[in-house]
């Protein structure tokens, strides 16, 4: 089965998180995700995100840190997500390839609907939000 790899950015800022609502029309259409997309063919996973993230919504991030892989089988396809945490080093996120955004405490993310491989992020978002440093 084919895996696909997808770059994901956990974007903080004043203790939020930066979520985006899927296009109608496309896979999971509606769902909230964390903004990023699919790592094209010789392109490394930061510079996918680094990518996708101007393309989606027109801003320049700083260095992608690796937070957590989820690998989740769909019927048809599997697949990868490599979250990366990172701030906005350029620009103001305008939703240009996604419905809407919105900035989100960790405790209310649960407030949206995610597709189910993202589940397990949102846990560890609400858990280090409890003490960590951000």
């Amino acid at each position: 089965m084919q895996v696909i790899e997808v770059a994901a950015g956990l974007i903080h800022r004043d203790g939020r998180y930066l979520i985006a609502r899927r296009k109608p029309g496309v896979h999971l259409a509606g769902y909230w995700e964390f903004p990023g997309g699919k790592r094209e063919g010789g392109e490394s996973l930061a510079d996918c995100l680094q990518r996708e993230l101007f393309e989606e919504l027109s801003i320049r991030v700083d260095l992608p840190i690796p937070y957590q892989i989820i690998r989740h089988d769909y019927q048809d396809k599997i697949v990868e997500l490599h979250f990366f945490r990172c701030t906005i080093e350029q620009g103001e996120p305008i939703p240009l390839g996604c419905q809407e955004i919105r900035w989100v405490f960790p405790e209310e993310l649960t407030r949206f609907t995610f597709p189910p491989a993202d589940r397990a992020i949102i846990q560890a978002l609400q858990r280090d939000s409890t003490g960590a440093v951000r």
